[in-house]
């Protein structure tokens, strides 16, 4: 188990990558007896760090939703981060490829909370009822700790928030019981030409799993609750694809829910 040391010293190295735009040693090998657990506490510790500054939570992401995911690597279950509210940025924005270290993007479906939702034992008509809307969106992922020179599993992945960038909300809001969710289709278009595409249903067979999944983690873990107004994206159901300067971006929904568009230069 690492120190409280050595996660404010953790934590700081990932602040470093923030600050940098460049990866850090992992922290898998700087901290060989780091697990899952201390992996978990390290982003906690940023997070504190954060909030300390004057940033705040605004809600959380859901990773490795799929079994193909896990297995590549190396986990048997989902992962998690927390979303600060500097991650948080408009449709149609341009960003600079040179503000990330590896910019990569993928799309899911983001709910928005009504209620308040803690688990365990939350199941997925809880997570329906506190549900206000969901929306599409576009996650772009990035990673502060050096992918090549690391240990396998998910320790570094989980420490770096698991490796969220930013976020990029659809504004075409929709409700749960206007849109079976698990039927929703999406591509991924750059510059024109379709990357990728996907049905919502891959994601832990419905994406409202996932939220009810990540409501239980983090009750087992240590009683976070999600606030009325938290962002929480539920996983991607496509593969990521890389960006780079000159890019243009759009996320494509079916049944409603719209386009979301994002530039790089």
């Amino acid at each position: 188990m690492m120190t409280e040391a050595e996660l404010n010293e953790a934590a700081e190295t990932l602040w470093r990558g923030f600050r940098e735009v460049k990866a850090q040693p992992a922290l898998s090998i700087t901290y060989p007896e780091m697990d899952v657990e201390d992996a978990y506490k390290v982003a906690e510790t940023f997070v504190a760090h954060r909030e300390a500054e004057g940033h705040r939570v605004r809600g959380y992401k859901v990773g490795l939703t799929s079994k193909p995911m896990q297995e590549i690597a190396g986990s048997t279950e989902p992962d998690f981060g927390a979303l600060l509210d500097f991650f948080f940025v408009p449709e149609s924005s341009t960003l600079k490829a040179a503000d990330f270290i590896q910019p990569m993007v993928e799309i899911e479906i983001a709910f928005v909370m009504k209620e308040a939702l803690r688990g365990p034992g939350v199941h997925a008509a809880d997570v329906i009822r506190a549900t206000d809307f969901v929306v599409p969106a576009i996650e772009l992922v990035d990673f502060r700790l050096d992918r090549k020179e690391r240990r396998k599993g998910i320790f570094d992945t989980v420490a770096d928030l698991a490796s969220c960038g930013k976020v990029i909300m659809g504004g075409n809001p929709m409700r749960l019981e206007d849109a079976d969710i698990r039927t929703v289709h999406g591509s991924l278009i750059k510059n024109g030409s379709e990357e990728a595409s996907g049905y919502a249903s891959a994601v832990l067979g419905n994406p409202v799993n996932a939220i009810a999944w990540l409501a239980n983690k983090l009750g087992e873990l240590g009683g976070v609750t999600f606030e009325p107004g938290h962002v929480i994206l539920s996983g991607s159901f496509i593969r990521v694809a890389p960006v780079a300067a000159g890019d243009e971006i759009v996320a494509r929904f079916d049944s409603g829910f719209g386009d979301v568009a994002l530039s790089f230069e």
